[in-house]
Formats: C-alpha cells, structure tokens, sequence
C-alpha cells in the first residue's frame, strides 16, 4: 500500500484530491507541472467551489511546506495570480451559460425570420406549404 501514499498530493484533503483527480492532477508531478494557480482554475472551471486553502496547499505541496507556513506575500501572489487568470478566462456559471445559450438561440432564430427564411423541414412544419399542388382531376 505504501506506492499508493508516494502519489498523494501533499496538504491536499481527500475532497481535494478527488476534485485534482477528475482535472487530471494526479500525482505531485502532475502538481509540479501545472502549478498551482492552473490547477486551482481547472478545480473551479470543473464546476467545483474550491476555498483558497487548495490554493495554499498546492503551493505548500510544491514548495514543501505546510500551506500555513508559506508567507503572507506569497499567499497574496496566489490570489492576484488567480484573480488574473479568471479575470483572462471568466468562469461561468451554468446559469450564465445556459442564458447565452438562450440569446444566441433566440438571435439567430430572430435573424433566420429576418431573413424571409421559414427554417423547413421542422417537426410541426408543412412539407407541402409553397408548392403549387393542383387537386383538379381530369
């Protein structure tokens, strides 16, 4: 059992672990070679609601420490640092983006009327509507 341990993240929780695994931050390597502040944003693009005390902890777990020896300044780098990542790439919610789902939605269809265009071939839509159908028989 002792190679499972050699790939826990140091600091890190087992919510915090499981949250890193399903981003595909696995082992301490993995940690190293994304860095803390990405991580932190693939956890909080995921969908999850990290604290900052995952920040803290993968930086502590980098640079060896326990998150709450790292220094203010540092700490205070990590969250500028991923203020500007969000700030680079905001983070939806999903309320916000099934919203602009919606107004796309509704632009494009607002633009295909416009346009003169019935959309066709529709579930509820007339296959024979436009076409000149004669029902005289001779």
């Amino acid at each position: 059992m002792a190679g499972k341990d050699d790939n826990k993240i140091r600091n890190v929780g087992p919510k915090g672990a499981a949250w890193l695994r399903q981003v595909g931050v696995r082992t301490q390597d993995d940690l190293v070679r994304v860095g803390p502040v990405e991580a932190f944003m693939k956890v909080k693009r995921a969908g999850f609601r990290p604290s900052l005390n995952l920040l803290y902890s993968m930086a502590g777990a980098i640079e060896n420490c326990h998150w709450a020896e790292l220094a203010d300044e540092r700490k205070r780098a990590l969250v500028a640092d991923a203020a500007a990542a969000e700030a680079a790439n905001p983070i939806k919610t999903r309320w916000q983006k099934q919203a602009e789902r919606s107004e796309r939605g509704t632009a494009a269809a607002g633009a295909h009327q416009d346009s003169g265009e019935t959309g066709g071939d529709g579930f509820l839509d007339d296959p024979d509507a436009g076409q000149d159908v004669s029902l005289d028989s001779d």
